[in-house]
């Protein structure tokens, strides 16, 4: 917890605060204290590789930001310049009302962060661990809050048993717990279901969801596009470049693509036929069904017109998904990134 009293961007007013706006009669200071994370033109670089270019992005309290990118993108990258593990080379911007640059001290208090690797002693236990944060912030109550945390992630029975000894879901629980231990505001997780269990997955996102309730801001990384429809927006980064960001509704809706859905015979071949026509970006196999994409609906449709009419198939279009967007994107922006860029 910071020992300097609130962030100021959450209950301070700036200039002008007194003014209405003309959105809903709130003030300016009423709207500004709404976002969380703010901030233009973000780039880093490590040696001569551009990790991360011209970065903006603006999110609002309570919301599960999703951040989405292949490895190497610039995810982990861009996930510490906002917590201020990491100074941007060039670019502005403000988390939790604090100036990313100038107050990242004060940032850190205000954060839960959760790397990718599980990064607590595995010869201690849940306990000894949490106990072990707990001192690291100074907690006075420290005690009472890590009895409170344990019941509330459902690791009270847990607790004595050695972090090393847990599987990849009590691990994940675990590290959560910790993060939440010192009250954040925003919580930072750099995808954190890598290599857990469906139910543990779903079980984490209902915290999420109930954490983002209470007005816990949660900007999380991930590969699951089943956990990318979950969050209230998303982002796309590629190459260091963040390429659309929105609802998934609207991330999908920006790129105006056409799919096709094809069930019935011989699928495989008819695989490799579409694969050959200049019109059609994507074959993928849904199971028993192909889904054929395209950003041209006319086109696509003028290419595969002999193909549906041969016997034995039915067809259908359907809605294309996140997973056909960023693949389209990837497409549109060249080839994916070979460079061994520091995430």
């Amino acid at each position: 917890m910071s020992a300097e009293g609130p962030p100021r961007g959450a209950n301070s007013a700036p200039l002008g605060g007194s003014e209405r706006s003309e959105r809903g009669g709130r003030s300016n200071a009423e709207a500004d204290s709404d976002v969380v994370i703010d901030v233009r033109g973000l780039n880093k670089f490590f040696g001569k590789n551009h990790v991360v270019r011209d970065l903006s992005l603006s999110v609002r309290r309570g919301e599960i930001f999703g951040f989405l990118g292949p490895n190497g993108s610039g995810k982990t990258t861009s996930i510490r310049m906002l917590c201020g593990l990491l100074t941007p080379d060039s670019g502005e911007g403000r988390c939790l009302g604090f100036d990313i640059v100038a107050e990242a001290k004060s940032i850190k208090r205000e954060v839960g962060y959760m790397t990718q690797r599980f990064s607590f002693w595995e010869d201690l236990t849940i306990r000894e661990n949490l106990k072990f944060i707990a001192r690291m912030y100074g907690m006075k109550d420290a005690r009472s809050k890590v009895d409170a945390t344990l019941a509330h992630l459902g690791l009270t029975e847990r607790a004595d048993q050695l972090a090393g000894a847990l599987s990849g879901g009590w691990k994940q629980r675990l590290a959560l717990a910790a993060c939440l231990l010192h009250d954040p505001k925003l919580l930072l997780l750099d995808e954190p279901t890598a290599g857990v269990d469906p139910k543990a997955r779903r079980d984490f996102w209902e915290e999420l969801h109930a954490l983002a309730a209470q007005g816990i801001t949660v900007l999380v990384s991930t590969h699951y596009m089943d956990e990318a429809e979950r969050c209230h927006k998303l982002g796309y980064i590629l190459n260091g470049r963040l390429l659309v960001q929105g609802t998934a509704r609207e991330v999908i809706d920006s790129q105006s693509l056409t799919t096709w859905s094809v069930t019935g015979a011989n699928l495989p071949e008819l695989a490799e036929a579409l694969r050959k026509l200049a019109a059609v970006e994507q074959v993928a196999a849904f199971g028993t069904a192909l889904h054929i994409t395209g950003s041209d609906s006319t086109q696509l449709r003028t290419a595969i017109t002999p193909l549906m009419a041969e016997s034995g198939r039915d067809w259908s279009q359907v809605e294309p998904g996140l997973e056909d967007v960023f693949i389209h994107l990837m497409r549109e922006a060249g080839e994916a990134p070979t460079a061994k860029a520091a995430q």
